[in-house]
């Protein structure tokens, strides 16, 4: 199924990756050229952020009324707006808002493309569904930048990339709206019975024991998988986010030059790109603890390691080796929270407890930047590395101790 219908399933994922891949490198660059100053060209981006923190929950709300299609194709007009407002934007306020409205959007289209993988997509190779889900999004993310720097090189103009946000996200929504229902298709072969939110079949009668009920409640009654499941995950979210901003930052501290710390941090990149199927495949086969754990050990054990090369003789040697094993500890993580996301999930209706989910995951993300800063202002780079590695020990622990508990095991499933 997934190979037969490749382009609906993760077509839509790749479109919003390159668009945002493309935008969010240069949100600075434009603040800058509306007259915000350093601290306010790094506020513009830290807003998408904070807006995708925020939109969870509604997200996970309207995905379980109206459906996953709906919501994408809505998500993708709304971030239409947000990119036009991006390419208008007369001073910083309305680039904020615009890029708050795209990180709203950016949460809603997430959500509802893990609860639509998660109820559609049979759990014995959901794991590696879900792992080429994130690897197109990657993909995305990876190649954006890139066609970025072609178009602004060709153009001279930001503009341009903000033209080509736009236009991925047309596609995008054209893609959804009008490209084949692989569920509809199957449906109609026999092979798989219609789902309330398709967009011809009839709606089924719900029960009130099966009506959704709601974002609030759902987190309350799975309050237990979310503490015990959900903070593991978090601190995997804060480590991926600890790989954006710690590495270049050391490599700042070392007194390297732009070139070189690109290129470390893009080596990185490249490893976690090559390495996201493999995931998947581990998942499926032996479990999710045998990918999750030696991601958190590899990631939390460079980020400790580390922190004590700062004054060596061969601390550039240490950097790129800790960047080596990060970035291949991150691309065995591809696709580790939302299949566990999806593994705890309810099955019947997944939406409000994805938001959920996604919400206390997002938030380690968002936590993860302020964390380094004030560590580092307080005492040190090095303690504030040292610190991030601390919290991927314990959350490897945390893994360990949780997922066998909760997590359906698989392996007999290849």
């Amino acid at each position: 199924m997934l190979w037969r219908f490749a382009p609906m399933i993760y077509g839509p994922t790749l479109l919003f990756g390159l668009a945002e891949g493309a935008l969010l490198p240069l949100l600075p660059v434009i603040a800058a050229s509306l007259g915000a100053d350093l601290a306010q060209a790094a506020l513009i981006v830290s807003v998408i952020v904070v807006a995708r923190l925020i939109g969870n929950l509604p997200a996970g709300w309207l995905v379980a009324r109206i459906g996953e299609r709906r919501t994408m194709a809505i998500a993708g007009c709304l971030a239409l707006t947000g990119g036009v407002g991006v390419l208008v934007a007369p001073g910083v306020a309305v680039l904020a808002a615009a890029s708050f409205l795209i990180g709203l959007c950016a949460s809603a289209f997430g959500l509802a493309r893990h609860a639509f993988m998660t109820t559609r997509v049979p759990l014995r190779y959901r794991a590696r569904a879900l792992s080429v889900l994130g690897g197109s999004f990657r993909l995305g993310m990876f190649t954006g930048p890139f066609i970025a720097a072609g178009l602004l090189a060709w153009s001279g103009s930001t503009d341009a990339a903000v033209w080509f946000f736009l236009a991925m996200l047309v596609a995008l929504v054209a893609l959804v709206l009008v490209g084949s229902d692989p569920e509809e298709q199957l449906a109609t072969e026999g092979l798989l019975p219609s789902h309330p939110h398709a967009a011809h079949p009839p709606r089924p009668t719900r029960t009130p024991a099966a009506a959704s009920d709601g974002v609030f409640p759902t987190m309350w009654r799975h309050r237990g998988v979310l503490a015990r499941v959900g903070l593991p995950a978090a601190s995997l979210s804060g480590l991926r986010q600890a790989r954006v901003y710690l590495l270049p930052l050391w490599g700042v501290s070392l007194g390297l030059d732009a070139e070189a710390i690109a290129l470390i941090v893009g080596l990185t990149g490249a490893l976690e790109f090559a390495l996201f199927y493999s995931s998947g495949q581990i998942m499926d086969r032996w479990g999710r603890v045998w990918a999750c754990v030696p991601a958190m050990l590899m990631m939390g054990g460079a980020f400790a390691g580390l922190a004590f090369t700062h004054d060596l003789d061969a601390a550039t040697a240490w950097f790129v080796a800790g960047a080596v094993v990060v970035g291949v500890g991150n691309g065995l993580s591809s696709g580790i929270l939302m299949t566990l996301g999806a593994d705890v999930a309810p099955p019947a209706d997944p939406a409000p407890f994805l938001g959920s989910w996604r919400t206390l995951t997002d938030a380690g993300a968002a936590a993860t930047p302020l964390l380094i800063a004030l560590i580092t202002a307080a005492t040190s780079l090095p303690a504030a590395t040292a610190v991030v590695g601390g919290v991927g020990l314990l959350g490897a622990i945390g893994f360990a101790v949780s997922v066998p508990r909760y997590v359906p095991h698989v392996a007999h499933d290849r």
